[in-house]
């Protein structure tokens, strides 16, 4: 398993660079850059911004210099020092000079990763009992519910269901759900009332984001059980007498989990960027949104920053994948030992 392990992080390591080196070069080939997009704003709005002044900005952001410079003294920035670059946009998105990226990390990852869990958690709540249910039970009522709105999740664009989500919240029940808080709570500090109102409109973003994957993963789970169920040892231990419920944990469940494990890879960076449309749509504070932002006004530092970090987490995410499959699955066991 140690060398099976080794192997696999060996292996990470010129992919990463390889993945960081790529998305820089993709975040700039769009042409010009956000200073020229700066200065022809200045312009239309009736100001001149002198040329000691662009030569400033330029030599500030390293935009006088080749591309592989500014990508070896970013990658070296990140690596050596732990800094990843400062964000042309300032908050309004309209003047050169906003945060550095670590400071805009640090406020939206939080966010992020508390609304994608839940709706990760109540993805599996739902999905993996649902699926296991409808495998053992094929042709029944619940297994035709579960069919109707597996079709239904797959088929529903999520930004379309958060819309009619936000719509239908607001005409029933009178409150309008967009974003995390309340507009009266946005830039209030943390107190009792806060954290209420973030309770009231947490549960709509994540039950949009989990509807759609709750579907995917029902049906999985479901088709995988069934391939499972006719196999000839499941009818050997049912012929010796094992009870039902120990033969489904300890046999079809394990086998059909791995497809569910092998996600982990595009898990992780789900559970960061979040989903970008209907983050978009609700107004959350995630990366998703962000990371549109930025590629759209060529931020490229903020962007290029955001892209390898969900580089890295699917990196890690399919390392720990290949573990886990390892760990469950005694096939690949075997396999990674010869």
């Amino acid at each position: 398993m140690i060398k099976f392990i080794t192997r696999r992080l060996l292996t990470l390591i010129p992919i990463f660079f390889l993945i960081s080196l790529i998305s820089f070069i993709v975040v700039q080939l769009p042409p010009g850059n956000y200073l020229e997009t700066y200065i022809r704003n200045m312009e239309r709005r009736g100001q001149r911004v002198d040329e000691a002044e662009i030569s400033r900005l330029k030599q500030r952001w390293g935009l006088d210099q080749p591309w592989y410079v500014q990508y070896y003294k970013w990658m070296e920035d990140i690596i050596v020092r732990g800094n990843w670059g400062r964000s042309m946009m300032s908050a309004t998105g309209e003047e050169i000079g906003g945060k550095s990226v670590n400071d805009i990390l640090k406020e939206r990852i939080p966010p992020s990763i508390f609304t994608s869990l839940l709706a990760l958690l109540v993805t599996w709540l739902i999905a993996i009992p649902f699926g296991i249910y409808s495998a053992t039970h094929q042709y029944s009522k619940i297994d035709y519910a579960g069919t109707v709105f597996a079709f239904l999740g797959l088929s529903i664009p999520s930004f379309l269901l958060a819309i009619v989500a936000m719509w239908f919240t607001y005409s029933v029940a009178g409150h309008a759900i967009y974003g995390l808080f309340s507009v009266e709570f946005r830039d209030a500090p943390w107190s009792v009332d806060k954290i209420f109102n973030f309770l009231s409109n947490i549960w709509l973003p994540v039950l949009v984001i989990a509807f759609g994957s709750t579907a995917g993963l029902i049906r999985v789970v479901r088709a995988n059980m069934l391939d499972e169920l006719n196999q000839q040892y499941v009818v050997m231990a049912r012929a010796k007498g094992v009870s039902e419920l120990r033969l489904l944990l300890k046999y079809p469940v394990r086998i059909a989990f791995n497809p569910i494990l092998s996600t982990v890879g595009w898990l992780l960076p789900f559970i960061i960027g979040g989903e970008v449309l209907v983050s978009t749509v609700l107004n959350l504070p995630t990366l998703g949104p962000l990371l549109l932002n930025a590629t759209l006004n060529q931020d490229m530092y903020l962007a290029g920053s955001i892209l390898l970090i969900l580089t890295l987490l699917t990196l890690f995410g399919t390392l720990i994948s290949d573990i886990l499959l390892a760990i469950v699955d005694p096939r690949i066991r075997f396999t990674a030992k010869q």
